[in-house]
Formats: structure tokens, C-alpha cells, sequence
């Protein structure tokens, strides 16, 4: 019996035939479909049926299928990983063509994850609640389809339905990074270069926090950026705790910084989250309540949290006011005297970094 195909647009996927695929994945069927890579087959773990089909067509006993997952923040659910590096990755390269093997959070296991960047795929994922494996839609010692005529030439039959999406954008499989031990190692280069990976894991991250991501960690954010601007080890970014729309940076914030020369205007306010949060190695903020926000989100970043005027020389000792007050609505002097405060500590922490 041949398998059934859907053709669908890679960018607008009509969402009743995604439904229809979903839900043979769910009750136990095996469903081809595209990413940017190449196309794979995607399967419900939770079904011993489908897994077993599965292993069969790929040959498969005990070497484990890659996961994929719809949005990268959805991580935290396979992994109890806290590596910066790991997050480094995702926040880069997802959604992508990198598959990073992790800790699973079963005891004694390891995982290898992926987001897709293909628009068919991620809205299929997200319709499956359980995990979905997904490896590449062809037999063992085959090369891996670029389309899914070249998927159907040794699968048709095999598998209860085909997505037609186009071709795989690069026609090669991801680069799977083995972040399992000290050391992360790249255990097959794919469309990500090896390098690139190198490059970013001597990267360090500074984060920069405040309210609404428009003025005290702006300034701070822009401030550092331009200090090290000729490293390009250092990545610096800002958030707020408390932002809801983007925004650019206040108009008197972006005057200050225009008086040092520094351009803020193509800066937007974006709120904390989870990944950003996890791949900094060093998160600044501007009070006491900032930290307690940060760390009543994700606790576990609670020793590379900083009151940035700690930093700062007028702090002086243990016992002076260590906020850095809001000057939001105030006069171009408040937003002076504010800049001046964050310069002292940003001018130390270039000599620690």
C-alpha cells in the first residue's frame, strides 16, 4: 500500500493537514516530513508500537533516536543541564541545524536534542504533547533525502504519511555537539562548522538588568560593549524584569550615551528569560529587588549574580546603599549622575574580564 502524501507551504502550512499528521503521530503512526537538513520520520516515544517500526526500518536495537522539540525553551523539560555553554548554543543556533547531547534527566541516560528551523516541522511538534523522535527518513546506509520523493523511493509503504514541503534547505545533517562531559566535542560536523563551535565556547556572556531594559541597563549594556569592543571573546546584552513591548531606550539615555559618542538607538528592550538567564556567565543588576526577581525565576544562577555598584567605587564598604536608583522621569542631571555611578563599576569589571 502506497503512503499518502500531503503537500503544504513551507511557510503558511494549512493547520488542519498539520492536525491530521499530529494526530497520526499520536495514535501510534510513523509520518515523514521536512526540516531545513533533510527529512526525517517522526515517531510518539511514548508508543512502544511506533518505536518499534521505527527500529525496524532504521535498523535500530539500542543506538537512540534524537529528539526534537518545538521551541528552544522547552529544553529544561529533557535536561537538568545548567551548563552557560549549552545555552550559549541554543540561544545562537536555534531554531537550527545543531543537536546538542545533554544529561537526560533519566538517571544514567543522555539525550540528543534539536529545534528544527522549518516552519512545517516546529507546528507539527508542538501539536504532539509527548516526546518525538526524528531521525532521518531513509534505511541504514543510505544517504539522507533532501525531498520527500527521495524519502519515498525506500520508505513507501512503510511509513502512514508524507509531507511534502519542498526541498531540505541544505541537504546535509546537523552538527551534534556531545556537551556530556567536561569538555564539550563535536561529534559530527554538519552544517555548523566546528569552529564556529570553538569560537563560541570562548566566548563569555554579560548580562546587564534592570526594570524596563530602557535605561540603567542600557546605559551599563553599551557602556561595556564599547570598552571591549575590540575583543571578541566578550558578548554583552541587557534585559528588563519587567517588559511587556519592545522599546527603544529612553531619549535622555540615549543623549548621555550620545555624549561619550555611543550610538544606543538601534537598541530594544527585551524582557529576562529562561536561556538568556542560563548562558550568561556573569548577570549584573541594578538592586536588590532585581536580584530577587532573577533568582525567584531561575535559582540556580544565584553564584554569577552581582549588584552592579558593588563594582562601583563610591560603594565604599559593605554597608552603603548598593541600588542603583531608576532615573526614569527625572531631569538629563539624574541620568548624569546615574551614567557616572555605572561607568566606575564598569570600568573595574573591564579589568576583571
Amino acid at each position: 500500500m502506497k503512503t499518502d502524501v500531503i503537500t503544504l507551504h513551507p511557510e503558511f502550512p494549512d493547520l488542519q493537514s498539520i492536525h491530521r499528521c499530529a494526530n497520526v503521530i499520536r495514535n501510534g503512526g510513523l509520518v515523514i516530513f521536512p526540516t531545513e537538513t533533510v527529512y526525517g520520520i517522526a515517531a510518539d516515544a511514548s508508543r512502544s508500537d511506533a518505536m518499534e517500526r521505527l527500529r525496524s526500518i532504521k535498523e535500530r536495537s539500542d543506538k537512540p533516536f534524537s529528539t526534537v522539540i518545538s521551541q528552544k525553551e522547552l529544553i529544561s523539560n529533557y535536561t537538568a543541564s545548567q551548563s552557560p555553554f549549552l545555552y550559549k548554543l541554543i540561544d545562537r543556533y536555534w531554531p537550527g541545524p545543531l543537536t546538542v547531547v545533554v544529561d537526560s534527566k533519566e538517571k544514567g541516560k543522555t539525550i540528543g536534542l534539536r529545534v528544527p528551523d522549518n516552519m512545517i516541522a516546529r507546528r507539527l511538534i508542538a501539536e504532539i504533547p509527548g516526546q518525538v523522535v526524528a531521525p532521518s527518513a531513509n534505511l541504514a546506509g543510505k544517504k539522507p533525502p533532501q525531498t520527500v520523493q527521495e524519502a519515498l523511493e525506500d520508505l513507501d509503504g512503510y511509513v502512514d504519511l508524507a509531507i511534502d514541503g519542498g526541498p531540505a534547505e541544505f541537504g546535509q545533517g546537523s552538527t551534534v555537539v556531545d556537551l556530556t562531559q567536561d569538555q564539550p566535542k563535536v561529534l559530527r560536523e554538519g552544517v555548523i562548522a566546528t569552529e564556529d563551535i570553538e569560537s563560541l565556547a570562548k566566548r563569555k556572556t554579560i548580562l546587564f538588568v534592570c526594570t524596563g531594559n530602557s535605561c540603567r541597563s542600557v546605559m551599563a549594556h553599551f557602556l561595556l560593549a564599547h570598552k571591549v569592543q575590540d575583543r571578541d571573546d566578550i558578548e554583552v546584552c541587557s534585559a528588563g524584569t519587567s517588559v511587556f513591548l519592545q522599546a527603544k531606550a529612553s531619549a535622555e539615555t540615549m543623549a548621555v550615551l550620545g555624549n561619550k559618542g555611543i550610538d544606543a538607538t538601534e537598541h530594544l528592550s527585551q524582557p529576562i528569560n529562561t536561556v538568556l538567564l542560563k548562558k550568561a556567565d556573569l548577570i549584573f543588576v541594578m538592586t536588590r529587588g532585581h536580584r530577587q526577581q532573577v533568582l525567584s525565576r531561575i535559582p540556580e544562577v544565584e553564584k554569577k549574580i552581582y549588584l552592579l555598584k558593588e563594582f562601583a567605587a563610591e560603594a565604599g564598604s559593605l554597608l552603603a546603599d548598593l541600588d542603583i536608583p531608576d532615573p526614569i522621569g527625572r531631569d538629563r542631571d539624574e541620568y548624569q549622575r546615574c551614567l557616572g555611578v555605572i561607568e566606575q563599576a564598569i570600568d573595574k569589571i573591564v579589568g576583571l574580564i
